[in-house]
């Protein structure tokens, strides 16, 4: 098949995958404007720990914060669960807090993924898919650093060695007030 003709056939598949974009963003409420990025506003929401206590955004502004979304089915978010503890454990009196949002599962479950990964950082259940579907998670893990003010300074997706230099730095920096962090 020639360039020429090949060309058009390419374009459509690119315009097809567009438009199956915007139609998953619809569905799920949004559109591509509202993608959560860094610059966006966090989207706020109220889940509930796994002893049940609501924890909403809204009432750790000050603080930086590390949203990550996971699920227990999930091997590369058990993997990178003891980095996470460790940063949290880095950061924990200084204002920064992680929030694991285990989502579409249940509470117990989730109790015994977190007993035997030993994580001590709040652990919040989206068992309806509330929040990922507010931050349009759909790969886990996926992460976002959200700065003192609210707003997403980074998304992060697949897992990460939350514990590395560059990641304990950054979010130093957040805390301490640097805006360019």
């Amino acid at each position: 098949m020639s360039r020429e003709r090949a060309r058009p056939r390419q374009l459509r598949r690119g315009a097809g995958s567009a438009f199956a974009l915007v139609g998953l963003l619809a569905m799920v409420g949004c559109s591509a404007a509202d993608y959560v990025e860094r610059g966006s506003v966090a989207p706020a929401f109220t889940l509930e720990r796994l002893d049940g206590t609501p924890v909403s955004l809204s009432d750790l502004r000050g603080h930086v914060v590390l949203i990550n979304f996971w699920a227990t089915w999930c091997e590369p978010c058990r993997q990178e669960m003891p980095a996470m503890e460790r940063l949290y454990e880095a950061h924990r009196d200084e204002g920064f807090e992680l929030l694991a949002i285990s989502v579409g599962e249940e509470a117990e479950p989730v109790r015994a993924f977190r007993d035997e990964v030993g994580m001590t950082f709040p652990v919040l259940l989206d068992p309806d898919r509330v929040a990922s579907q507010a931050y349009q998670t759909y790969r886990f893990p996926e992460s976002f650093l959200v700065d003192a003010q609210g707003v997403v300074v980074e998304r992060y997706i697949g897992p990460k060695t939350w514990d590395h230099e560059a990641y304990k730095e950054r979010i130093g920096r957040l805390i301490a007030g640097d805006p360019g962090a």
